[in-house]
Order: C-alpha cells, then sequence, then structure tokens
C-alpha cells in the first residue's frame, strides 16, 4: 500500500471504552448459500494493524478486533529506513525505534504472524528515504553498503518480531515498471540480503510482493514479455505474496475479479498468499488526482466472495484484509499534503467509519468460523 504511515499518531490520545459493532447495513446481494459446498476452511484470515483513528484506544480495539476475527495478521513496515543508522553503526531514530517496540509489544498470541517490510518509497521508484529525508548515495542497488544496511534492518526486524512469514519487500513490481534500469540490481541486492537472512533463520518463508493490479493487463510496451518474465521470478520464490486493490483496475463485477484471479492461478506454480487486499464499499472521489470511481456494499462483498472462494479452491496460504473499518478519523488528522492519496484506502473497511458492520463483515465472519 502507497501511503506514508502515521502509525505513531495513535499514541497521542486515549479514550477509554470499546466501541459495539451496530448491525449490518444491507444483506441483499449475498449470494445464497455461499462457501456452503465447503465443509470447511483451509486457509488463514486475517487483517493488518491499520488503525481507524489517532487515539490510543483506536489502536486498541484495532488489535482486539483482529484477535476475535483472524488467525494470521500483518505489520506492515512502509515508512522510512534508518539507512544512516545502519551504515554508520549510530543509534536508531528514536522515532523509529519507539514505532517497532510499541508495534511488538502488542504481538498477538496464538496467530500466525506476517511481517511486510518495504525497501522502496511510495512510489516504488527508489528506496525508501531515511529519516532525515535523504536517500542514501549508491552507484547500484546492490552496492555492499546498501546491502549491508538493508540486512541489518530486516534482521533487526525479525529479531524483534519473530514472524512465521517475511516479505522482504513491497511491491516490488513497480520498481520494474518506474525504474527499470534499477531492476537487475534490485535482483541481485534481495537475492544477497534473502541469502544471508535465510542463514540466520533457515526455516523461515520469504517472498517479495507483487502488485497484481500492475501485473495484470499491464501497461507496458510488450505485456506477454513482461508477465512471463515476473512470473518466471515469482516462481521461484518460497511463496508468492500478492497486493491486490481491484478498484484501480475499475473491476467491479464478479466476473472481472475471476478474470483476474484465473491469470494470477495460471500463472503461478508456487503456494499464493494475499498479504494485503480490500475493494472500495463506496465512491471514492480524489479531485486533484481526476478520479472518481463508483463502488457499493454489494460490488464489495462480490469481490470478497470471490477472493475467499478462490482462497479454498485453488489453496492459497492465507488472506490478509488490508483495514477492518474504514479510517475516516485517522484521515482527518493526515498532513494536507498527504490527504489525497491517503483517500484511495479510507472507505474498504468490513465496518465503516462509524463501526457499522458491511455485509462483506456477514461473509467474512461465515467463512471464518467454517
Amino acid at each position: 500500500m502507497k501511503i506514508i504511515k502515521f502509525y505513531f499518531i495513535a499514541f497521542l490520545f486515549f479514550v477509554g471504552c470499546n466501541e459495539e459493532y451496530s448491525v449490518i447495513k444491507d444483506n441483499s446481494c449475498k449470494e445464497e448459500n455461499y462457501f456452503s459446498e465447503f465443509a470447511s476452511r483451509d486457509f488463514k484470515m486475517g487483517f493488518t494493524t491499520w488503525t481507524y483513528g489517532p487515539k490510543v484506544q483506536n489502536v486498541e480495539d484495532t488489535y482486539q478486533f483482529i484477535n476475535e476475527h483472524a488467525d494470521i495478521y500483518a505489520e506492515h513496515i512502509d515508512n522510512k529506513i534508518p539507512w544512516s543508522a545502519w551504515i554508520h553503526d549510530l543509534p536508531l531514530p528514536v522515532e523509529f525505534s519507539n514505532e517497532i517496540e510499541g508495534r511488538a509489544s502488542k504481538k498477538i498470541a496464538n496467530k500466525e504472524f506476517l511481517l511486510s517490510v518495504s525497501l522502496l518509497n511510495s512510489n516504488r521508484s527508489d528506496l525508501a528515504e531515511d529519516f532525515d529525508g535523504n536517500v542514501p548515495n549508491y552507484l547500484n542497488l546492490n552496492d555492499i553498503e546498501i546491502e549491508d544496511a538493508y540486512f541489518k534492518h530486516i534482521q533487526y526486524l525479525l529479531d524483534v518480531f519473530h514472524p512465521d512469514y517475511l516479505v522482504i519487500a513491497i511491491e516490488v513490481n513497480e520498481l520494474k515498471l518506474r525504474s527499470p534500469d534499477k531492476w537487475e540490481a534490485y535482483k541481485l541486492l534481495i537475492k544477497n540480503v534473502n541469502s544471508r537472512i535465510k542463514q540466520n533463520y533457515p526455516g523461515l518463508k520469504i517472498s517479495e510482493s507483487i502488485s497484481l493490479h500492475n501485473l495484470y493487463q499491464p501497461d507496458v510496451g510488450d505485456p506477454i514479455a513482461h508477465i512471463n518474465e515476473m512470473a518466471s521470478y515469482m516462481n521461484n520464490m518460497d511463496f508468492v505474496s500478492i497486493s491486490f486493490y481491484p478498484f484501480f483496475k475499475l473491476l467491479d463485477s464478479k466476473d472481472e475479479f475471476q478474470e483476474a484471479f484465473d491469470f494470477l492461478n495460471e500463472l503461478i506454480n508456487r503456494p499464493i498468499a494475499f498479504v494485503e487486499t480490500a475493494h472500495l464499499a463506496e465512491n471514492l472521489f480524489v479531485t486533484n488526482f481526476n478520479l472518481f470511481v463508483d463502488a457499493t456494499i454489494c460490488e464489495q462483498n462480490a469481490y470478497l466472495e470471490t477472493l475467499l472462494a478462490n482462497a479454498q479452491k485453488n489453496n492459497y496460504m492465507f488472506v490478509i484484509w488490508w483495514a477492518h473499518r474504514d479510517y475516516d478519523a485517522l484521515w482527518e488528522v493526515f498532513p494536507n499534503e498527504l490527504k489525497d492519496i491517503g483517500k484511495l484506502w479510507k472507505d474498504t473497511g468490513l465496518l465503516d467509519e462509524e463501526g457499522s458492520q458491511r455485509l462483506s463483515f456477514t461473509t467474512w465472519k461465515d467463512v471464518f468460523h467454517k
């Protein structure tokens, strides 16, 4: 997901009561007997810890929701990297260490755990910035100083979180699209870091996430060659980790959703996990992007039904829904320069901004309790 994380904002305020979820808003478009052909669910279901509001209690509520409605969850570290500290053996920035330690202190017992870490900036065109806003100097992405620093970064996070699964870099196919001259060096960098991590954590399953909305029907000169190259790369991972937001491709029906899943299922011969995904439940309008996407709760539920059915039929490892609840309250405190991009995913929760259950949450619960 391409948005700067404001997790630290969640520690600024405190309120003392848990919220109850109100009644489902609409049940008219739920597929009759959905998932009834399956005697049990054979994949894990979960959420990221992205919170819906800026208060401490909002964060606590998010972790509690995950505890009750998931058997896997994800911490998504997609912000800045303390490059200078790792390269020069300096103390870590307090902002960074506080965030990581704060998340780790909330680790949920008896849940499988995915750690996703971004090497790249929000545009997926270069390395992530340091905490001073700068990108480290390099000749090639696989310079030894960059490799050593990123290895230290990943090793630190693994030692703190002890995950079951690691996404070692997020939405990496977008680097090939936006900075193709960096792609070969990127592959060498990640291959070397991956190998070093495997020496210390031999049983850890490692992947690099791929954005399906940029791989499916790609806007490139030779789409077949591009797809084949990426498929070959993906099929050498421990598991194939997918990021998918179908509204970015203007997909809005079960048939269109299924076509994207068919494309993926035919392409991949490794275990598949959806490490972040969601779909709009309300219209999206961003004036500065000249963007309008029509969406409804029925459309969101249709996507979720398609996702979970494919997970079952195609033996996916797990699915991670991005945000359990619309984050209008958090979005209100975003800096103005980030409000447009932050709005893109704001209305994708299984609960709306008031905490009312959408139809998709009923579908989620029905399948989760299989």
